[in-house]
C-alpha cells in the first residue's frame, strides 16, 4: 500500500474511504481462498475457527460501495472473483442453515446485479429467494426463522432483511409475489418486535422456547434493518407509513443507543456483533438520502466517522476494532474491520 501515507492525510471522505478499502484488502485477503481471512494477523486465524459466513456477504457489499464511487472495473472483478470463491467455499453453494446468512448474501448479491448487471447475480439471488422464503412458517404468529434446525425461533435480523430483499427483488422484477412478502414480513416484524410506544425494536422472541421477547438485547443492527425496511416499502409503494416508521426508529435508536453528549455508537464487542454498527449506519445514510431535512442522522454518521479518524484507527497499519474512539488492539476482526469501512463509505456519500 504504497500511497497509504498520502492518502491518510486527506480530508476527503471518498479518499479516506478508498484507502480503507485497499487496507481491507491487504490485510485481510486470502489468495489461497479467495474469501478474507477472519483475522488479522493472518497467523491468528485457525482451522478450528467458525466460518463466519455472513462476514463475507459484507465484504460483497462494500465492494459494491467502492464501485459505485469509483466505476473502477477491478472492483467489478474483486465482487465476481470473491462471490464465486464464496460460493465455492461455502461447499459448491450459497444455501446455507441460517436465514439470515443468506438473506445478507442476497442483499450483496442484488446490489451487485444492480451495480454491473451480471445475470449470474440474479440467477444466485432468486436461487436463495426460493430458499429463504421457506423460513416462514406459523410459529409465534408467522415470521421467518432464525435457522433451518431452529424453526420456533423468530428475530429481526432475519425478518427485517428479508422485507428490504423482497421489496428490492419487487422494484427489479415487478412481480406483486415480492411486494406481498416484504409487506407480510414486514408487518409481523413491527407487530411483534417493535415497541409500539417508541419504535425501538427487539431483537427477537422464543429463543429458548419459551414465547419471550429478548426486551435487554439491544442492538443497533435490529434498528438499520428495521428502518432498512420501511424505507424500501415506503420507496416501492408510496406510503409515507413506512417512512415515518423508518424516521421513528431512527430517533429511537439516536436517543437510546447514542451517547447523550458525543453522540457515540457504542462498542458491541467483536464476533457477528462486531458487524452491527456498519450495518445501521449503511441504512442511516439511506434514510438520509431520502430524507435529507434529517440533520441529526447525518450529524451522527459524520460525528462518529470523525472520530473514528481520529481516534478510532491504528494508521500504520490500517486497521479498526469494534470501538470508533480507541485504536485496536491486535488481533482484529474482519467483523470490526467491515463496520468501520462501513462508516467511511457512508461518510463519502454524504453532500459536505
Amino acid at each position: 500500500m504504497t500511497n497509504s501515507i498520502i492518502a491518510v492525510e486527506t480530508e476527503s471522505w471518498k479518499e479516506r474511504a478508498e484507502w480503507f478499502q485497499q487496507c481491507l484488502h491487504h490485510n485481510y485477503y486470502n489468495d489461497v481462498t479467495g474469501i478474507m481471512n477472519q483475522w488479522y494477523p493472518q497467523e491468528n486465524n485457525k482451522a478450528t475457527d467458525n466460518f463466519y459466513y455472513w462476514w463475507q456477504a459484507h465484504v460483497i457489499d462494500v465492494l459494491v460501495d467502492a464501485y459505485e464511487r469509483t466505476g473502477e472495473l477491478a472492483y467489478a472483478q474483486r465482487i465476481q472473483d470473491l462471490s464465486r470463491s464464496l460460493r465455492a467455499y461455502n461447499e459448491g453453494t450459497f444455501l446455507h442453515n441460517y436465514y439470515d446468512d443468506m438473506e445478507w448474501t442476497a442483499l450483496a448479491l442484488l446490489r451487485a446485479y444492480k451495480a454491473t448487471g451480471a445475470e449470474e447475480y440474479k440467477r444466485d439471488v432468486l436461487e436463495l429467494w426460493a430458499d429463504i422464503k421457506t423460513a416462514w412458517n406459523n410459529h409465534c404468529g408467522g415470521g421467518m426463522a432464525w435457522k433451518k434446525d431452529q424453526i420456533d425461533y423468530k428475530n429481526t435480523p432475519a425478518n427485517a432483511p428479508a422485507a428490504i430483499l423482497a421489496a428490492r427483488l419487487y422494484g427489479i422484477l415487478h412481480e406483486e409475489e415480492y411486494l406481498e412478502w416484504a409487506i407480510r414480513i414486514y408487518d409481523w416484524n413491527k407487530a411483534n418486535l417493535v415497541d409500539p410506544a417508541t419504535g425501538f425494536v427487539w431483537d427477537g422472541m422464543n429463543r429458548a422456547g419459551d414465547g419471550k421477547i429478548d426486551y435487554d438485547w439491544e442492538f443497533t443492527y435490529c434498528q438499520g434493518v428495521f428502518l432498512g425496511a420501511g424505507l424500501e416499502l415506503y420507496r416501492n409503494t408510496g406510503d409515507s407509513k413506512y417512512l415515518e416508521d423508518a424516521k421513528r426508529t431512527a430517533e429511537a435508536c439516536m436517543k437510546r443507543l447514542c451517547d447523550p453528549v458525543t453522540l457515540m455508537l457504542p462498542d458491541e464487542g467483536i464476533d457477528d456483533t462486531g458487524l452491527f454498527k456498519g450495518i445501521l449506519i449503511r441504512y442511516f445514510v439511506q434514510l438520509y438520502q431520502q430524507c435529507p431535512e434529517s440533520a441529526r442522522i447525518k450529524e451522527v454518521i459524520l460525528v462518529n466517522a470523525q472520530r473514528l479518524w481520529d481516534e478510532g484507527l491504528n494508521k500504520q497499519i490500517g486497521l479498526c476494532g469494534p470501538s470508533w474512539e480507541k485504536e485496536p488492539q491486535l488481533p482484529v476482526q474482519l467483523s470490526a474491520q467491515l463496520s468501520g469501512l462501513m462508516l467511511l463509505e457512508g461518510a463519502a456519500t454524504l453532500p459536505t
